[in-house]
């Protein structure tokens, strides 16, 4: 029997890091205009490859390539714009120009999720072989068209989508919360959505219901990779730049806000909702580290521990739920 994160503890775990932080960081740094609009800006980024992230997961899968899917998509935006704007495209860019950049962007990113689907439904291989397989390709495939350089120097418009503002709202965090409510829309109100909900729970009995698993895979990892192709334009803009190896922490810490907030790590149980609660926690606990100036190794293991206990949790309540008693 599959189990998830009870939303008691997310709250709870929300509470008490939030607490925390104000006691060590003398909470008023937290509510510094300027504190609050960097975390508005940072968040989205790793809040889009997170969504990318948990759908995969709620299959019972994973999406390891989600990163370099991201940088490769980031990389072709920039080739496409240098190619058709010239070596010094800070200084000039049509609409037009741009929009088919990101359409090449968001159709490299699209054809990785489909090649993820096809090697994991088709061809069988596991979802954790087969992304690592499609990550490593990705990566020397980014190094090679880009020989190791970044690639920076974007016109106005391309920095706008990361670094702009709405009547004093971050367009990302626009961004974001648009493409988060598609994706709770999907889950929640199609068919495609609860389809995803019964491959996670049980392949078998979702197979013999009716359902075609095959397309069921292929189309949530053509999601999936959609979703890095949004999460490109939004790193390159914040960046200024685009790199074979930006964002690869960003990998542990999307199976970290998927898991916090209520995805089984086996497939089956998640909402959208759980997730954007965790993305809050982990940019809170970011922005209290980064205050006080925590060295950013140090950073990477915390969040792996954080990730093991949280995983020790979801199994001790679970074991407490199956044996008829509730912490709701």
């Amino acid at each position: 029997m599959k189990f998830k994160i009870s939303d008691t503890l997310i709250l709870f775990i929300t509470l008490i890091l939030f607490i925390s932080m104000m006691v060590v960081l003398n909470g008023t740094q937290f509510f510094k205009m300027q504190n609050i609009q960097s975390m508005a800006y940072q968040l989205p980024e790793l809040g889009i490859l997170s969504l990318a992230m948990m759908i995969a997961m709620l299959t019972g899968g994973i999406n390891l390539s989600i990163i370099a899917s991201t940088n490769l998509s980031s990389i072709v935006i920039a080739l496409v714009l240098s190619r058709m704007l010239g070596a010094d495209m800070s200084t000039s860019g049509s609409l037009g120009s741009i929009i088919l950049a990101i359409a090449a962007g968001i159709c490299v990113s699209g054809v990785i999720g489909l090649l993820n689907g096809f090697l994991i439904a088709y061809i069988e291989v596991s979802p954790i072989l087969a992304t690592l397989g499609t990550m490593t390709l990705l990566k020397g495939i980014s190094i090679v068209l880009t020989k190791g350089y970044v690639i920076s120097g974007f016109p106005p418009m391309i920095l706008s989508i990361g670094n702009g503002a709405i009547f004093g709202f971050p367009v990302p965090m626009l961004i974001f919360l648009v493409f988060a409510g598609l994706m709770a829309l999907v889950l929640i109100k199609t068919p495609l959505g609860t389809h995803i909900h019964m491959l996670g729970s049980n392949a078998t009995a979702c197979h013999f219901s009716g359902v075609d698993t095959k397309k069921v895979l292929m189309k949530t990892y053509l999601l999936s990779g959609l979703y890095t192709g949004i999460a490109a334009c939004i790193m390159m803009s914040r960046f200024n730049s685009a790199k074979a190896d930006y964002g690869e922490s960003y990998l542990l810490m999307t199976v970290l806000a998927s898991v916090l907030g209520g995805v089984s790590a086996s497939g089956g149980f998640g909402k959208v909702s759980g997730l954007v609660i965790a993305l809050v926690i982990l940019q809170v606990v970011s922005n209290g580290l980064n205050l006080l100036r925590v060295n950013n190794f140090l950073t990477i293991a915390i969040w792996g521990g954080i990730l093991i206990i949280v995983m020790i949790a979801n199994y001790y309540f679970g074991r407490q739920n199956n044996n008829g008693k509730s912490f709701r």
